[in-house]
């Protein structure tokens, strides 16, 4: 029994005939805690757990925190989420919805995580947004799903922050002899820190965040995505905020589910026919975003370039 769920795997009508293909959707937006956070989260929480932690911590003022606190109420393990002074209300109301205690510092992530790292014990986990292989292992069971339903993708599109998502599609195209099949990673143009390292030839600290898209905001990716990139075909996309916005709108029409900017990146390249042109049978992952409303979508629509 593992924390997170199965979730829904089938093709997209609507986005079909946009990109003028087959599409498909592996809806993670489904889990519990409303995003995928929860298969990489939970299986390190349930590691930990094991071990004899006796209380979490973790930085995030998104789906990591939430996922986290999850799994701690699931688990009965108390726990901390430091997040920075940038969260949403609704980010904070969400985490202590789950239970978790909420320690608000610093102007980012960073700063955030920095004061995190100071408060874990000799019997407390630190558990990472995105970067530990605990994580990537949880996420690659998204494709071991896909690959038990005898469905195997030209691609695989899908969005990119931390780069924890794509560490753990790609462990899991690997270890299903899926090595042939391409990652599409999609970035918004003001969170482009995977586009940026694969111009390098190493991980860079972006010098500003300037996107919507706040689950993307990670001005470094983790050393893992970079070496994905190095192993495994991976080719890099960015859209605008623009039209990663109209893509949530889109798909709250088509599908009746509301995901967030991160998310809608990845779903404005499926609905793109031209960056899908090599490809006959694309996957999507749909990684969700519980902290989005219509009404702020709307708000940053008003003002998207």
């Amino acid at each position: 029994m593992t924390l997170h769920i199965q979730t829904p795997l089938f093709e997209s009508r609507p986005l079909s005939l946009a990109a003028g293909r087959a599409v498909w959707l592996k809806l993670d937006a489904l889990q519990p805690c409303g995003s995928f956070k929860l298969r990489g989260v939970g299986h390190a929480c349930e590691v930990h757990h094991s071990r004899g932690a006796r209380h979490f911590v973790s930085s995030s003022g998104g789906n990591a925190g939430l996922a986290v606190a999850y799994a701690g109420r699931q688990l009965g393990v108390p726990v901390t989420v430091v997040v920075p002074e940038t969260t949403t209300a609704r980010a904070k109301q969400l985490l202590r919805l789950e239970g978790a205690e909420v320690v608000v510092h610093g102007s980012s992530w960073q700063e955030a995580n920095q004061l995190a790292l100071t408060l874990v014990g000799a019997e407390d986990a630190f558990i990472h947004p995105f970067d530990d292989p605990l994580l990537w292992a949880g996420h690659a069971s998204l494709i071991d799903e896909v690959a038990a339903s005898a469905c195997k993708p030209d691609a695989v599109v899908l969005s990119v922050g931390g780069g924890g998502l794509l560490s753990g599609v790609v462990e899991g195209l690997k270890r299903n002899g899926w090595s042939d099949v391409p990652v599409l990673a999609v970035e918004t143009e003001g969170a482009a820190s995977l586009h940026a390292a694969m111009q390098a030839g190493h991980t860079v600290e972006i010098e500003r965040l300037a996107s919507v898209a706040t689950s993307l905001g990670a001005k470094r990716v983790a050393e893992q995505a970079m070496r994905c990139v190095e192993s495994h075909p991976v080719y890099s996309h960015r859209v605008s905020d623009k039209a990663a916005l109209l893509a949530c709108k889109r798909f709250l029409d088509d599908h009746r589910v509301l995901v967030e900017p991160a998310c809608g990146a990845a779903l404005a390249l499926a609905a793109d026919a031209q960056a899908l042109a090599d490809y006959r049978n694309v996957l999507v992952v749909v990684c969700g975003g519980a902290t989005a409303t219509l009404e702020q979508i709307d708000t940053w629509l008003a003002t998207a370039q």
